[in-house]
């Protein structure tokens, strides 16, 4: 291609051509075929009967359901709330009891009516179904928590082209005082959503700021620091890590459950999932969970702070060279007089085309900065 600007242009469509395959791969992969996976669902009896029936619900599940039998109702009531299983079948000849905990998932709370209405319908029967932790009223599916996770996402990674582009003349400390600043408006922002805008958390917004600002911030300093290496790539990176592999693995629409392996176990341990599952446990289960969750955000936000930490290490000497190459070095002592220049020879003169050399210099960094923050945000 001999055209300087088309070329231009082609290496720029790299980037969202790139997200359209991953977002397609990430987001079908994750969501269009959603099946149990060793779903774990509890009966309700310790008779020869209950196990008996237990028994026959794993045997024409396969691997769908991991089936255990528990010895009373409450008892599969605080498996539902610890979140140990998905759901509870009480049998009875008369008023089968199907128990889920619709905050954990709607969709898991879905899954395993499906699984037991029949089971029901065979004895002539309906099923009761119980939802022992429903969410409120504000948001009936529960999946509130996943939209609001989704704009906490976009605040934090597309503030990264500001702080990474924009800020990268500044200082890296001046840069990382600065993520601490943008994160506690984001999360600020996050508390205001989920609390007075929309209703859904009705207790403990300064704990959903905290847990907020503990996710934005570590997006931010991982995006900042990679910045310093990657350039205008940071952003298909971070696509990559808090889009694509965030929301398909946080439990926000589909638990880890009802999806295949690879999501699953990004689940354990990925940020996004430590918010989800952490702001459920706030909310709708006493804490339970929570100090797990909680960790994880931790540790997403000490690696961004080494990944930080790297980056101004690596800064260090290149801003040393471009601050002597620019004049910038220590002063003579005052000890040591500097004779006047007569008046008769004047200072050297820059050509022109060293000035107009650096004047493009400055304005091509100048658009790439403005091209790479318009990229992001675009996103």
């Amino acid at each position: 291609m001999r055209s300087p600007a088309v070329r231009h242009v082609l290496t720029h469509l790299i980037t969202p051509l790139l997200m359209c395959i991953g977002m397609g791969l990430a987001y079908m992969g994750a969501f269009v075929t959603p099946e149990p996976h060793h779903l774990p669902v509890a009966v309700v009896g310790t008779t020869p009967q209950a196990k008996v029936f237990a028994q026959t619900v794993k045997d024409g599940a396969g691997d769908k359901l991991d089936v255990r039998t528990v010895a009373t109702r409450a008892d599969a009531v605080d498996l539902l709330k610890s979140r140990d299983v998905t759901g509870a079948y009480v049998p009875s000849a008369h008023t089968p009891e199907l128990l889920v905990a619709g905050a954990a998932s709607d969709m898991g709370a879905t899954a395993v009516e499906r699984v037991f209405t029949p089971v029901a319908a065979e004895h002539g029967v309906p099923l009761k179904v119980t939802d022992v932790a429903p969410p409120v009223a504000d948001d009936p599916t529960g999946q509130g928590l996943f939209f609001l996770l989704i704009a906490l996402s976009i605040g934090s990674y597309a503030s990264v082209a500001a702080l990474g582009a924009a800020g990268a003349g500044l200082a890296m400390r001046v840069r990382a005082l600065l993520v601490l600043g943008v994160s506690a408006v984001v999360g600020g922002i996050g508390a205001l959503l989920a609390g007075p805008v929309f209703h859904l958390a009705h207790h403990d917004l300064a704990g959903v700021w905290g847990m907020a600002w503990l996710y934005s911030a570590g997006i931010l300093f991982v995006g900042v620091g990679l910045h310093t290496f990657l350039k205008r790539w940071t952003t298909l990176t971070m696509m990559l890590l808090f889009v694509m592999l965030n929301f398909t693995s946080s439990g926000g629409l589909f638990r880890p459950e009802l999806q295949n392996g690879f999501f699953g176990t990004l689940h354990a341990f990925w940020n996004g999932a430590g918010f989800v599952e952490g702001i459920r446990s706030l909310l709708y289960f006493g804490d339970d969970g929570l100090a797990r969750s909680v960790w994880t955000l931790v540790i997403w936000l000490l690696v961004g702070l080494l990944v930080t930490g790297v980056a101004a290490l690596y800064e260090r000497p290149r801003r040393a060279r471009h601050a002597a190459g620019h004049g910038e070095s220590a002063p003579q002592p005052a000890s040591v007089p500097v004779p006047a220049r007569p008046s008769s020879v004047p200072a050297p003169a820059r050509s022109a085309a060293e000035e107009g050399t650096e004047a493009e210099s400055a304005a091509r960094s100048a658009a790439e900065i403005e091209e790479e923050v318009e990229e992001t945000v675009g996103v």
